[in-house]
């Protein structure tokens, strides 16, 4: 498939379109930001591994009735995916206390929850993403009440599947964040992606973290985490 003008970059990635106007293609790079965008830095080979995984997972979930975007692999970095307008909310899943929860409501980091908890920022630089609630969704024509419902249901079935996959490999999924987009239809279908940059992964049996944290919180070891993620989820 012919690769077209760059119509995107963000933070982690780049966007191509192709010659069929219902797929692009993803470039994922190794860049790292953390903050907000104030600290910047790359890790190693964080693209291909993003890449890679997140393909894996989202073909997974595939087979467990959530539709995705995912198309073809095309490398280690590239991937088509079908073209969507992404609905402007970054729906969180969190399963234990970490980061921003614990101090927000001052709950010890480990805490196990005692229910998956959902929680919706608003997507949008310039306000950082502000923690907004679903009634402020409908309010701002972020999305309907019905895609609200579907954006849930599917966020939760996403969890349930993620947990059991992650926990035979030996690691716990402590939270995440998912991106979900309409096709030209309006169907709403997972997008972006699913890796240690969008999820908190915690070795189940020594509690270490295998996932952004490490860039985060200047610990270290961040690319061989990465990798330790991709080999006991795709053994390679």
């Amino acid at each position: 498939m012919e690769i077209k003008e760059q119509l995107y970059e963000g933070k982690a990635k780049k966007v191509y379109a192709t010659e069929d106007p219902a797929i692009v293609m993803v470039h994922y790079k190794d860049d790292a930001t953390a903050g907000d965008g104030a600290k910047k830095g790359t890790i190693q080979d964080k693209g291909v591994v993003n890449n890679r995984l997140s393909n894996a997972l989202m073909q997974r979930l595939e087979l467990e009735g959530i539709p995705t975007h995912y198309v073809q692999e095309l490398n280690d970095r590239d991937t088509l995916v079908k073209r969507v307008q992404i609905v402007p909310l970054e729906v969180i899943i969190r399963n234990v206390a970490a980061g921003s929860f614990s101090k927000r409501y001052g709950v010890e980091e480990g805490t196990v929850l005692s229910a998956p908890t959902l929680e919706f920022s608003y997507k949008n630089d310039d306000l950082h993403d502000p923690l907004i609630n679903h009634y402020h969704a409908l309010a701002l024509d972020l999305a309907t009440q019905a895609e609200l419902d579907t954006i849930a249901t599917y966020a939760f079935k996403v969890n349930e599947v993620l947990k059991k996959i992650l926990l035979e490999a030996n690691i716990r999924l402590i939270d995440f964040k998912l991106e979900f987009g309409r096709l030209e239809d309006g169907t709403i279908i997972l997008a972006d992606e699913i890796s240690p940059d969008t999820c908190r992964f915690w070795d189940a049996i020594t509690g270490a973290h295998l996932d952004k944290d490490l860039f985060r919180r200047d610990l270290g070891g961040e690319a061989g985490a990465y990798q330790e993620v991709m080999h006991r989820l795709l053994n390679q």
